[in-house]
């Protein structure tokens, strides 16, 4: 199978090629691995956000590649070529024109429709993301008396009615802040190269604060292109290109409840209105984190003091494994080469090897034989039982098998444990 991913982007963007190899590229919107080439419209400059004021200055603007893929999971389209680094949001705004009657139309529908779902607030707090000149806001807030109007963009001149911010919107700071009642997403999404990451930050935040944030979210829709053939829609600032069943499967994978989703404006948009609830599992999962890291802060300490107290004592020791996971156990508790030079492996291949990074050679466990440790140290559990057995059978006899256990080093013969 040719790859078309790892060729050189020249050949990527060759429209001779045979469309028919599926490049690995990961899928914004629901993260699928695969997607098949799709578009390949060349390179063409900056066509929204950079306005030439010269001719010159037309003439010499940078071309960036128009490299679309689809995704084979979701239909999902995207420039897999895209750097959003080449887009200068913070420099210039992006510029939505359209006052055209159907669109007005459109808007009014809309509004009507965030009176009825706002009702229920007496103070709304809004939050539009990328919300630009802020006019829907604005207008939003002139039909919500008593609403705070909160917007987020990195470049625009709003109305003094919004609390303005040149800077991206972070879900773990700005929900806390603001806690809004209803967060806006305008077309902004499709200029994201990682929606899923924001929208799934939103629902954990719904979390972390058990309360459900309610969102409005708003895309061009190109089922219609499809339809079609249009190859308009498919220029360098929208990094995504979204179908109604791409949309939809995005925010049901950052976890959304979905109240209404549909198409306006002659099916050139796609809408939805939707709940990121409390989920029980973000919670479980984050107390289960932050128990393991206390947890393994606490053994740390107390398993390096229980070590440091054996040399102290005088204690003749040996580390069972020396590789892998033993080896992750000999840097986690700081076991060094000049207070803990024995180390032996059951694996052949690994005698006369060393530790990496603590250079203590590997040996074999015959040297144990004739001069039994005072204690070894079984950092591999699992294989304690089978490790005792062999130590048996060669006739090794420790004063004390140590090793690790609810944050502690147990003996393998007295303590309770699941290895024996």
């Amino acid at each position: 199978m040719t790859i078309l991913a790892n060729q050189t982007p020249s050949a990527i963007l060759d429209e001779t090629l045979p469309a028919s190899a599926p490049v690995a590229v990961p899928c914004p919107a629901c993260q699928h691995h695969w997607a098949m080439p799709f578009y390949h419209g060349g390179a063409h400059p900056l066509t929204t956000v950079v306005l030439p004021t010269t001719q010159a200055q037309a003439f010499n603007q940078p071309k960036l590649p128009l490299d679309f893929v689809s995704c084979m999971g979701c239909g999902h389209v995207y420039n897999q070529q895209f750097d959003y680094t080449q887009v200068p949001y913070s420099d210039k705004p992006y510029r939505m024109f359209n006052k055209g009657s159907v669109w007005q139309h459109f808007l009014e529908e809309l509004y009507a429709e965030f009176n009825a779902r706002l009702a229920c607030y007496p103070n709304p707090v809004l939050i539009e993301v990328g919300c630009g000149d802020g006019h829907f806001l604005a207008e939003l807030g002139d039909r919500q008396p008593g609403a705070t109007l909160i917007g987020f963009d990195p470049n625009g001149d709003v109305p003094d009615s919004i609390q303005f911010h040149t800077e991206l919107f972070n879900p773990a700071c700005h929900v806390a802040q603001y806690q809004p009642d209803m967060l806006l997403f305008r077309h902004v999404l499709e200029h994201l190269t990682h929606p899923l990451e924001l929208l799934q930050g939103i629902a954990l935040q719904a979390s972390v604060h058990n309360r459900p944030i309610q969102a409005y979210l708003e895309v061009p829709c190109i089922d219609r292109a499809l339809a079609t053939g249009r190859t308009a829609d498919f220029f360098y600032e929208h990094y995504s290109h979204f179908t109604q069943h791409s949309f939809k499967t995005l925010l049901e994978t950052a976890g959304a409840t979905i109240h209404t989703l549909t198409k306006g404006y002659n099916d050139e948009v796609v809408f939805a209105f939707v709940c990121f609830e409390p989920h029980p599992a973000h919670t479980q999962h984050q107390q289960q984190a932050i128990g393991f890291s206390n947890h393994a802060k606490a053994a740390k300490t107390t398993i390096n003091q229980q070590l440091s107290a054996l040399v102290a004592a005088g204690s003749t020791m040996a580390i069972w494994g020396g590789t892998g996971k033993a080896a992750a156990f000999i840097h986690r508790y700081g076991c060094d080469n000049d207070r803990f030079p024995t180390v032996v492996d059951s694996d052949t291949a690994k005698h006369g090897t060393f530790v990496p990074g603590t250079g203590q050679a590997i040996v074999s466990p015959q040297v144990l034989v004739a001069t039994p440790p005072d204690v070894v140290v079984i950092p591999t559990q699992w294989r304690a039982r089978d490790i005792v057995a062999e130590m048996t059978l060669l006739g090794i006899t420790p004063a004390q098998i140590l090793l690790e256990h609810g944050g502690q080093l147990c003996d393998y013969h007295d303590d309770a444990h699941p290895y024996k």
